[in-house]
């Protein structure tokens, strides 16, 4: 197993939660609504690398379905085929990272708000594998990043005003009601 995604996992902390609320203007019961549904709130798996889910579609797309053919388990135009959740979601990313690292960092979801890593900039960090070492770092720097993706995106608004039917469309697509994310 790779080391290279694994860190010491460092919690969350107050200090690290007051910056994130102060940034979002938003209670901590909105803020922790939003990562109990995205990751339990916990933003790390036990061997200390970041909760991740690879997803098949956007590699395909970013890709240009270029690997589609010969690896329609981690490249697809259809959505799903996830496997099982938790670290077996790195199987599937080191795959990809194989074939394509930029794209397969991008088609991941990081951390505790499960950020793609498509959304780099919307985190405020230069590029995708900045984000990941901020991912990797810490939950504060994953909430950090979660933040700057609720502001950057628009999604802020719809969360302060608990507004969850178009936070969920938002946040998580128009898809959002399958999965009752505004539930």
């Amino acid at each position: 197993m790779s080391d290279e995604f694994r860190s010491h996992g460092a919690a969350l902390d107050d200090e690290g939660l007051a910056a994130a609320l102060d940034l979002a203007k938003v209670s901590a019961a909105q803020l922790w609504a939003v990562l109990a549904v995205e990751t339990s709130g916990n933003g790390f798996y036990p061997d200390c690398r970041p909760k991740i889910l690879y997803e098949r579609h956007v590699f395909s797309r970013l890709t240009q379905q270029k690997f589609d053919a010969q690896h329609p388990d981690i490249s697809s135009k259809t959505p799903g085929n996830y496997g099982a959740t938790g670290p077996h979601q790195y199987d599937r990313l080191n795959l990809a990272v194989g074939l394509n690292r930029n794209a397969a960092l991008q088609s991941t979801s990081w951390g505790l708000g499960q950020i793609m890593g498509f959304n780099f900039a919307q985190t405020r960090s230069v590029d995708v594998e900045a984000m990941i070492k901020r991912m990797v770092e810490s939950e504060n720097q994953q909430l950090l990043c979660t933040i700057g993706t609720l502001i950057e995106g628009g999604s802020v608004a719809a969360l302060r005003a608990k507004d969850w039917a178009n936070f969920a469309r938002r946040y998580n697509g128009p898809n959002y009601a399958i999965n009752n994310y505004d539930v």
